[in-house]
């Protein structure tokens, strides 16, 4: 989800765009993109308009494509649910070969990706941009069918959750009550969401002048509910003044959907139940199966337990498989699961790829810059930029980051969806 990206951006440091007339490298490489989500499918864009000759093909068997930034707008009831899908078809670049099946094993060694289906199909070079695993195993009684119903809501598994997301809350704030919304330690796209999903469930209920008949509980199984420091404490004293109470080091570890009472946990083992009327559940991610079960992931450090992707954070090259290169959620980088990350590495991924044909070594610096329109209520957001330090870079002088701002806004409901098909298509 996402999510996130930006429509303009002033020059940075290792964003520079390749020369509008450069010079194709020829080739014969056969290039495989694992994903056809916005990096695997903006990749491509990018590597046939610096590549001359070379074989290109996408691995996914996903006929939709999902705008995944606006999942939170359509569980909220900003944005009807068809503005965030797409038909895959008709995104897939000219020329390149779409193979619609799922990639189940990666071969790292023997230059050799497997699907679903037992294909077999080697590559020249890799981009792996398979996105993230939810794992819903790890909450017992979990059921994302049921999500809509008992007051049971999560943005995060698909469009239609996001709608019955918005039923839920809809008809939560009618009467109000007992609302609890969580946070697991996992790594997440879009960490801005459950932050998000608060907010606009506190504006939902003052809207329907519930407020006073509820109360809002933050439950995070982390000692803070944003990694970025700056962010983490505006966040905090804003839910202070609003009446949102924070629980730190709960997981959600059980749900009794029927029951509505959810079971936190406490890294000691200590376990609670908390009764609810309306929940929204984050699930814990990592890598998905493909990636974690091959010698693609990491295999020790703090992305070894997710399985994430073993690249190197400044270049996105697989710091062991120089043929290599991950792009999106997959990555084991400290930050970056947004479509804004995206925006800015798929550039730079594509060209260190032609550098590595063409036997150089990639030089370009990958920031790690990560961008999140915070809604604060609707019509007003943060607009929040930041790289792999935590340092806040704003990029629009006339928006500061953690000021309410309607023009932040606008560019969320209105400017990013347009930024993000440009991103996809290979044009920014």
């Amino acid at each position: 989800m996402q999510p996130q990206g930006r429509s303009c951006r002033r020059h940075r440091p290792g964003a520079t765009a390749a020369p509008a007339h450069a010079a194709r490298l020829p080739t014969k490489a056969h290039i495989v993109i694992a994903g056809s989500g916005l990096g695997g499918i903006a990749v491509a864009h990018r590597l046939q308009g610096l590549l001359d000759g070379a074989r290109i093909t996408i691995i996914d068997a996903k006929q939709a494509h999902h705008y995944q930034p606006g999942y939170t707008l359509v569980a909220t009831g900003v944005w009807p649910v068809d503005k965030v899908i797409e038909r895959n078809a008709a995104l897939q670049p000219a020329g390149v070969q779409w193979v619609q099946d799922m990639v189940a094993e990666f071969d790292p060694a023997a230059n050799t990706v497997v699907t679903a289906s037992g294909q077999r199909i080697t590559y020249d070079y890799l981009v792996v941009a398979t996105g993230t695993h939810q794992d819903w195993a790890q909450i017992e009684g979990m059921d994302i069918k049921a999500i809509g119903s008992n007051g049971l809501a999560s943005v995060y598994p698909s469009a239609e959750a996001a709608v019955a997301t918005w039923a839920a809350m809809d008809s939560f704030r009618q009467k109000g009550g007992q609302a609890v919304m969580t946070l697991p330690a996992t790594p997440l796209k879009c960490a801005g969401a459950p932050l998000k999903m608060t907010f606009m469930l506190r504006d939902r209920l003052a809207q329907a002048g519930t407020l006073d008949k509820s109360s809002i509980t933050f439950y995070s199984a982390l000692q803070n509910v944003f990694g970025v420091p700056a962010v983490n404490d505006s966040v905090l004293q804003r839910w202070q003044a609003l009446g949102v109470g924070v629980q730190y080091g709960q997981k959600l570890t059980a749900i009794d959907i029927g029951a509505r009472r959810a079971t936190f946990a406490t890294p000691e083992g200590e376990a609670s139940e908390v009764p609810y009327d309306f929940i929204h559940v984050v699930p814990p991610m990592r890598a998905v199966d493909a990636v974690k079960n091959s010698d693609l992931a990491w295999q020790d450090g703090p992305m070894a337990a997710g399985g994430w992707l073993e690249v190197d954070k400044s270049t996105l090259q697989h710091r062991r498989y120089k043929n290599v290169f991950g792009l999106g959620d997959t990555n084991g980088t400290p930050r970056g699961k947004t479509a804004a990350t995206v925006k800015k590495s798929a550039p730079i991924v594509a060209r260190h790829l032609v550098e590595v044909i063409a036997g150089r070594t990639p030089g370009e610096v990958f920031d790690g810059y990560t961008s999140c329109p915070m809604i604060v209520r609707e019509g007003s957001a943060w607009l929040i930029e930041f790289d792999y330090e935590g340092r806040l870079t704003p990029s629009l002088p006339m928006i500061e980051p953690l000021q309410d701002s309607y023009a932040a806004w606008l560019m969320k409901i209105r400017m990013l969806k347009p930024a993000y098909m440009a991103v996809l298509k290979g044009r920014v």
